[in-house]
């Protein structure tokens, strides 16, 4: 079964510069090692508010694993706004 991986979170303002360039690395890192190629939005009216997208993913456990590993070199938790986190939803067709 393919997975689909939506990952939103808000980003500090004053960080999005840095957050681009550390979903930049974090994107690659995922290509490089998964051979998914990922893409990243903002929403509409509410600029802080990021998504990752990541499809088709066949094999979630070693996914998982290597974006916790990519995730933590890139850095972004710092970036996000305060008390605020990645939320990560995992949908099937």
């Amino acid at each position: 079964m393919a997975w689909s991986y939506y990952i939103y979170y808000r980003v500090d303002a004053a960080q999005t510069g840095a957050c681009a360039a550390a979903v930049r690395k974090l994107l690659a890192a995922i290509r490089d090692r998964t051979g998914i190629r990922g893409r990243v939005l903002k929403k509409r009216n509410e600029p802080l508010l990021w998504m990752e997208i990541y499809e088709p993913v066949m094999d979630e456990a070693q996914f998982e694993w290597e974006l916790a590993e990519a995730v933590a070199a890139s850095g972004i938790n710092a970036l996000l706004q305060t008390g605020s986190a990645r939320h990560v939803e995992c949908f099937a067709e």
